[in-house]
């Protein structure tokens, strides 16, 4: 066996992007990731177990992507959604025969896993966590970038707490872990960590390389900050082969094309006789690669067989430097070195579609060769003794720190947040010691809209340049049906049929976190 371990950790998020319209753009965000990320991990790593591997990974499950799985009326929606691409692959053109016919049979085979647990994927994590196989983390309530709210601190300890309290409603436990987003953290950030009950998390290298005193192993053991919450460190050598298209796996030739998609190459015409109202894409790829300097028209036809042989070519390199890796690092450390792989969860199968199954290959031919597998949970438990270290602001994001949240096109938001986020101190104060049922409501309707505002997600997009109405769109509704909420608290108007009706509305719409308690934002 080698000396030491690796551990993988996926981030699984999406913002709330549950429409009480079917067929929206952002519940395809959410059908897409289920159909090409989640039920593949969850199938990967069920046939590992199946074959005899020993796979093991830690995974954040946001709250907001919690509330997607769970959600009835998206689960009903699914399968109408899987139907209408199923069809349209029959539309490919015939050079894309070979990789129409294995997209369907991809889709048809999420179908039935979709089908043979009813509807409810989440149960298939809860259940590999109690094999063993993964270690279920969660994250900030709606992915809010933490240093930018940590004033009023009520705006962090609502984000977590309210995170902490759903993660056990759902999965059936508290979580020990979080994955902070964007692994963005701030000092004295632990010690609310602390009181939320949350004792380790991942930050990027720099977080831990330029911690206080420097920790005398870098990034390949964790440390404990003064809080008493223990931080693993992203070691950048076991990520940059997988997740960069241009240096790394991603973009050989032979994958599947991530920007070519029949959404876009059909006619709107066939597209809205299809039901779908105007072009966009719909996860339906049938082009490979190709090299890097191929326009985008020029790609060619995707063939599953030769990028499945590349994805065993590449777990095998990956393995080997892995190995090579931990070797070296145990030949100059007196302890066994544990080497992070920290990625965003859609990397595998939305973004690198082949992801999966090189998962999967680094399984089987890493135990093969002597490679153990761990989950943070549980090198902290053979690790009792860590160094206290106070680890550096700092963020996985472009720079390291925060500027891309704080760009000319985002910033306008944090100033909002603030303000919103002392007006709901400042009601739940004046209101929640009354206890009464209908300001209680109100209270708690508030809660999620201000929460739902500060999604980072959102001023991610912004930044980025791509949905920029849509983002724009959903912070100032969200923030609106706050202001209007916390109105109602000082006004009669909520005594209305017509505010009655409105609220009812919005409760059904934005439904998510039912125990929501806006005593979270009490000092």
């Amino acid at each position: 066996m080698v000396a030491g371990a690796l551990a993988f950790v996926l981030h699984g998020h999406l913002p709330y992007v549950r429409s009480r319209h079917p067929g929206s753009l952002e519940e395809d965000w959410f059908f897409q990731a289920l159909t090409e990320s989640y039920l593949p991990l969850i199938e990967m790593l069920q046939r590992s177990l199946q074959q005899g591997a020993q796979p093991r990974l830690t995974m954040s499950l946001s709250p907001t992507l919690l509330s997607l799985l769970v959600d009835p009326v998206l689960q009903e929606r699914y399968e109408p959604w899987l139907q209408q691409r199923i069809d349209l692959l029959e539309r490919s053109s015939s050079d894309e025969q070979v990789a129409a016919a294995d997209l369907s049979q991809h889709l048809e085979r999420q179908r039935r896993a979709f089908r043979r647990c009813g509807g409810e994927v989440l149960k298939h994590f809860i259940q590999l966590q109690r094999q063993g196989v993964l270690d279920l983390l969660t994250c900030c309530a709606t992915h809010g970038y933490l240093p930018l709210l940590r004033d009023p601190a009520a705006a962090v300890q609502g984000q977590l707490r309210t995170a902490v309290r759903e993660h056990e409603r759902l999965i059936g436990e508290a979580p020990r872990g979080i994955w902070l987003p964007e692994c963005a953290y701030f000092e004295g950030l632990d010690q609310q960590l602390t009181k939320a009950g949350l004792r380790y998390a991942i930050l990027d290298a720099h977080g831990l390389l330029h911690a206080l005193p420097r920790p005398r192993y870098g990034v390949y053991a964790p440390i404990c900050s003064p809080g008493a919450v223990a931080f693993f460190g992203r070691d950048s050598e076991a990520t940059l082969p997988v997740w960069s298209a241009s240096d790394g796996y991603p973009g050989n030739p032979s994958y599947r094309e991530f920007h070519r998609d029949i959404g876009w190459d059909l006619d709107e015409s066939e597209l809205q006789a299809a039901g779908i109202p105007s072009s966009r894409p719909l996860g339906l790829k049938l082009r490979r690669v190709s090299g890097g300097d191929c326009p985008l028209e020029a790609k060619l036809p995707y063939d599953p067989a030769a990028a499945e042989r590349t994805a065993a070519g590449h777990a095998q390199s990956y393995v080997q430097a892995r190995i090579q890796q931990l070797t070296e690092l145990g030949s100059v450390m007196d302890q066994p070195p544990m080497v992070v792989a920290p990625f965003d969860a859609e990397l595998f199968g939305h973004w690198w579609f082949e992801g999966p199954r090189f998962l999967e290959q680094v399984f089987a031919q890493g135990q093969a060769q002597g490679l153990s597998f761990t989950t943070l949970r549980q090198t902290l438990s053979q690790q009792p003794q860590l160094q206290v270290c106070r680890p550096s602001p700092s963020s996985w994001g472009q720079g390291g720190y925060h500027s891309y949240w704080l760009s000319s096109s985002n910033a306008w938001v944090v100033p909002d947040w603030h303000r919103a986020c002392l007006a709901m101190v400042e009601a739940t104060a004046a209101h929640q010691s009354k206890r009464n049922p209908k300001r209680q409501r109100l209270l708690k309707q508030a809660a999620r809209e201000l929460l739902l505002a500060q999604s980072s997600d959102w001023s991610f997009i912004l930044r980025a340049g791509t949905t920029t109405e849509l983002a724009r769109e959903r912070i100032h509704r969200h923030l609106g049906r706050f202001w209007r909420l916390l109105d109602a608290l000082q006004q009669p108007t909520h005594d209305t049929a017509d505010f009655e009706r409105w609220l009812g509305a919005l409760e059904q719409e934005d439904s998510l976190f039912p125990t929501i308690e806006p005593s979270d934002w009490l000092p």
